[in-house]
């Protein structure tokens, strides 16, 4: 087993869940369970045989167009292992958020299943057009997931990041396409073409249509509305995938296509970037202030820390680019635990996301797990010390003040803004104050299960493991950085 079964083992277990039929829920989400389980192994176990060493290692390499210069390529370097590591702990997690579903459960895991192997095969992907492929291969499932399973106006939330996303993969594919022509060494290879120095004035307007392109799925505002929405709209498992992988296509996208290979153009619009970044960090975060919605707060609170990845990439420099890719693991890892919590403990429960109506319910007392679970991963959202969001986000700030020092403070007042409305939130749906009217609910709330435990358990130790002890993380990222597709990237940043 290794890092390239992840994508085959995905696909294996969406095609099994698939020939189940539609009346064996028990059998599909079994399945479901064992093939998440199994990427993650497998994931786990490539990731370990990998090393920290600062080469790219090829998996998988076959000609597929060769008249294109196409190839069937599967590669890793430090970074990739990171996001397949965090792909396999989300996929598994939201399997077992999601053990309540008995309406058309096999197609639910099947295109569940599907998205996961796509993502794998984004992060796995060293041909720019294989990338590209398994970028829409991750995107096209999630429609049918919010627009068949979600809520709250799930035809809307499902049609509107369809609709970004392909308006983002159209600029994309266009840059891409100029990228390989200008480029005119008849290849698709992303080392290669990263070795290849393309026109400054090609990059000055290249760079912002592929970055920007990829970037509207990371939740750049201004482009970042389809994202609560699409939160709100999604079936719990789906926002978590959502929040914690698919955002992190955008990010990665960003990252490994447009800067790695047209690093002039980040150069030049570093700072526009970082601009962008800063405000959407601190205006998400005073939207999700005033939210009443509960899920809506989470799908604000993901945008805006979503602005510190795109901080960390704009700085350009190495401490800012590490604490990125470090805190989109952090934040899969967190906004998958918050929006599990959300979505499955409470609102399948009580069936309001509203928090006038909830904190009446004292929810702490009714669902105490679900209590602890939520200050837990609140606390580790607003970047407690000892938890993955602490390290990450004081990885970006550093880099950050490095290139732009106004943006870092600018950046701090998120921070405050985070905090504000993470308490208020806590307060209100799990600690009123006596001044707050008890109400009982209509029914009695089912306990938390086994499975939602056991997935909760799972994203919170993950948080706790790297905010403890990030270094394992960090060896691999620094090292993916120092791997050979970077080199222009760090020559013409002048990283030591």
């Amino acid at each position: 087993m290794g890092l390239a079964h992840t994508i085959w083992i995905s696909l294996l277990g969406a095609a099994w869940v698939a020939l189940l039929g539609g009346r064996r829920p028990g059998a599909a989400r079994a399945v479901a369970l064992i093939t998440s389980l199994a990427g993650l192994i497998s994931g786990l176990v490539g990731a370990l045989g990998f090393g920290v060493g600062n080469e790219l290692v090829t998996l998988w390499r076959v000609p597929w167009v060769p008249g294109l210069g196409i190839d069937f390529h599967l590669a890793a370097d430090g970074v990739s292992v990171v996001m397949v590591l965090l792909t396999g702990i989300a996929a598994v997690a939201g399997v077992l958020f999601s053990w309540n579903i008995e309406h058309r459960s096999n197609e639910f895991f099947g295109l569940y299943l599907l998205l996961i192997a796509g993502v794998y095969g984004v992060f796995l992907s060293f041909d720019l057009f294989q990338f590209f492929a398994f970028y829409e291969l991750a995107i096209v499932p999630k429609y049918f997931l919010i627009a068949i399973w979600g809520s709250t106006r799930r035809e809307y939330g499902a049609m509107k990041l369809a609709l970004y996303s392909f308006v983002g993969s159209a600029m994309v594919l266009v840059g891409v396409l100029a990228m390989v022509v200008v480029s005119g060494n008849g290849s698709f290879d992303m080392v290669k073409l990263a070795s290849t120095p393309l026109p400054v004035g090609f990059q000055a307007w290249a760079f912002p249509l592929v970055f920007v392109g990829f970037a509207i799925l990371a939740g750049l505002w201004p482009f970042h509305t389809w994202a609560p929405t699409g939160h709100v709209a999604a079936p719990t498992a789906a926002s978590m995938l959502l929040a914690g992988v698919v955002m992190k296509l955008g990010a990665y996208g960003a990252l490994r296509v447009a800067m790695m290979l047209m690093p002039l153009g980040a150069k030049q619009w570093g700072g526009v970037v970082a601009g962008l970044a800063v405000v959407g960090i601190v205006y998400a975060a005073l939207v999700a202030l005033v939210q009443t919605d509960f899920k809506f707060v989470i799908g604000y609170s993901s945008v805006s820390h979503m602005g510190f990845v795109l901080l960390g990439l704009a700085a350009a420099n190495p401490r800012g680019v590490a604490g990125a890719v470090l805190q989109m693991f952090s934040h899969g890892v967190i906004a998958g635990l918050l929006f599990g919590v959300v979505g499955r403990m409470v609102y399948e429960r009580t069936h309001t996301r509203e928090l006038s109506l909830l904190e009446g319910l004292r929810l702490a007392r009714l669902l105490p797990f679900a209590g602890v679970i939520f200050v837990l991963a609140s606390v580790a959202s607003m970047g407690l010390p000892g938890f993955s969001g602490f390290v990450a986000e004081l990885q970006v700030l550093m880099g950050a003040w490095q290139a732009f020092p106004a943006a870092a403070l600018a950046a701090g007042v998120g921070v405050v803004l985070s905090v504000a409305f993470t308490l208020r939130v806590v307060q209100r749906a799990f600690l009123p104050d006596d001044t707050v009217p008890v109400t009982e609910p209509e029914h009695r709330l089912a306990p938390i299960t086994v499975p939602e435990k056991l997935g909760a358990l799972l994203l919170l130790g993950v948080s706790l493991w790297v905010g403890i002890a990030p270094r394992g993380l960090m060896e691999w990222i620094d090292a993916g950085l120092a791997s050979p597709g970077f080199a222009t990237l760090r020559s013409t940043m002048g990283w030591p």
